[in-house]
């Protein structure tokens, strides 16, 4: 059967940046299988104060076709074994993976029993997602706290002093013996630590990689977030690239929460394909469009990218 210009066109337009085909005279490399993606229980939340039900983000990643949840600790309704069951059932009659809880910590003190009460939430988080049968967790670094106000942390760029007496150097030590003392526990029940690049100590992805390769586990890798580097985020990506775990794309329709980024999620679909990344891609829909329309329009940029 022949094909006409005007078809061949329309067909290779479809391609995801990911599986374009190798320059003439190369070998074709293998077909990549496509990237799966979920959906962040946060996407249809954002802290607000009634809280958006993780079953109904299990049926809306069911009829959107999407493989996977990625659950919001803060945003469960409980932590009973009876809620948890009903979470696990509920995904699974629905065909739903449950891919990661995101959970929230601050490593970043010098009072030793600050420290332990992070770490203990984070032991407890690691159970909680064995009993879900979720393989991944996300991790923050913290942050000094020396600055109070969100828009103040973000026009400094996610950084702030450190305590007066102290300094990263010790946050750092803080961070990543508090990390190692979870990494038994994460071992046992077969959950792996993501690190996401955040505010504070993994503002960039020096700090990450800091983190991670001082640590060098095979249970501890990288929390991509697509989103978290407010200027010149693709290099920044690239670097963290080789030990990404899991990625958290997002978005902003209608304008962002706190800020608005105009993310190229070719490049970064290309980013991911040059270190074989094979993960899940996770929306995190920041926006302040409703969610009902915007998380569609999200997923359709994702699978446009990603061929997911």
């Amino acid at each position: 059967m022949s094909l006409s210009r005007r078809s061949f066109l329309t067909a290779t337009a479809a391609i995801p940046a990911w599986a374009a085909a190798a320059p003439a005279g190369e070998s074709p490399t293998p077909a990549r299988k496509p990237l799966k993606l979920g959906i962040s229980s946060y996407s249809y939340w954002h802290f607000r104060t009634e809280k958006f039900p993780i079953e109904t983000v299990i049926e809306k990643a069911c009829e959107y076709g999407v493989e996977g949840v990625d659950i919001l600790h803060r945003q469960m309704a409980g932590e009973d074994t009876a809620y948890l069951n009903r979470l696990k059932k509920h995904a699974f009659i629905h065909g739903v993976d449950l891919i990661c809880l995101s959970i929230h910590q601050n490593f970043v003190s010098p009072q030793p029993e600050i420290r332990q009460k992070n770490i203990s939430h984070t032991l407890h988080c690691i159970e909680l997602a064995y009993q879900l049968g979720i393989p991944c967790i996300r991790l923050n670094s913290g942050r000094w706290g020396t600055i109070e106000s969100f828009d103040e942390l973000m026009a400094r760029r996610g950084e702030e002093p450190p305590l007066e007496g102290y300094t990263e150097d010790d946050a750092f030590g803080w961070c990543i013996e508090s990390i190692e003392k979870c990494l038994p526990k994460a071992e046992e029940c077969g959950v792996v630590l993501a690190l996401e690049n955040h505010w504070g100590l993994t503002r960039n992805p020096e700090g990450v990689l800091r983190i991670v390769n001082a640590i060098d586990s095979p249970w501890l890798g990288v929390l991509m977030d697509t989103g978290n580097f407010l200027e010149d985020p693709y290099p920044q990506l690239e670097k963290m690239a080789p030990k990404t775990v899991f990625v958290q794309a997002k978005t902003y329709f209608g304008g962002g929460e706190w800020y608005t980024l105009d993310l190229d999620y070719a490049r970064i679909a290309q980013i991911l394909a040059g270190v074989h990344y094979k993960g899940y891609i996770s929306l995190e829909f920041e926006g302040k469009e409703d969610a009902e329309t915007a998380v569609p329009k999200s997923l359709d940029l994702l699978r446009k990218a990603f061929g997911a």
